[in-house]
């Protein structure tokens, strides 16, 4: 029995314990997007587990559109992170009098990571339950329940995972081989790390500041 089975099998009725209840909201603040990794590996158990977390998650109408591919291919890998630093120097440009303070940012980890993981949108399976009006819209917001699962799962594990959206698709697509209709939506950075940052990266290198809970919260109207 897997450990997904053991945990499938246990009583879901079950009210969680206060440690288990604390590990999770630790999980939750304590997770990063990290882009600076250690050597060493991932255990192919753990990654397997931190998978099976990842799908797991909800999605609209059960629809499932995420498909995972581990990028073992040093050359592909290299090929990917080309895109990335060739996406880099245009979102650069177009941040106008940002571009030096961007610049001295690492943006991604894609080279010293232990594995990388590319996040691919299926192409639609014409499903309807639940969105109709926003089709798109709600397989992406499905993918990303997804990732966040794999996020708190990894820092559960005590590794490092960033998200790297810096690409161009149809190119990423075009390494990848994604049939057509499928499109690249993450390319994620998992592995160890020395230490995980204090606060948010782009926090603490004061690229933007998290904004209260009071300014984003709001009652019976926008803004209200």
């Amino acid at each position: 029995m897997s450990d997904m089975d053991e945990v499938e099998a246990m009583d879901l009725q079950r009210e969680f314990s206060d440690v288990e209840r604390a590990a999770v909201y630790r999980s939750i603040h304590a997770r990063r997007d990290m882009r600076h990794f250690s050597a060493g590996k991932v255990p192919s158990e753990i990654l397997q587990r931190i998978l099976e977390a990842a799908h797991a998650a909800p999605s609209v109408g059960f629809m499932q559109p995420w498909r995972f591919i581990r990028v073992a291919d040093p050359g592909l890998m290299s090929r990917l992170a080309d895109v990335v630093s060739a996406e880099s120097k245009k979102t650069a440009e177009a941040l106008g009098e940002r571009k030096a303070e961007f610049m001295k940012l690492k943006v991604e980890g894609m080279r010293e990571c232990a594995e990388l993981i590319a996040v691919v949108q299926a192409p639609d399976d014409g499903s309807v339950f639940g969105r109709r009006t926003m089709p798109d819209e709600m397989a992406v917001c499905s993918i990303a329940c997804a990732i966040q699962n794999m996020w708190l799962a990894a820092r559960a594990e005590n590794l490092g995972m960033g998200w790297v959206s810096i690409f161009e698709p149809s190119e990423v697509a075009s390494i990848l081989k994604c049939p057509e209709g499928a499109k690249p939506l993450a390319l994620l950075c998992l592995g160890p790390v020395t230490e995980f940052y204090r606060k948010p990266m782009l926090q603490q290198e004061n690229w933007r500041e998290r904004l209260p809970l009071r300014d984003v919260l709001f009652e019976d109207g926008y803004g209200a």
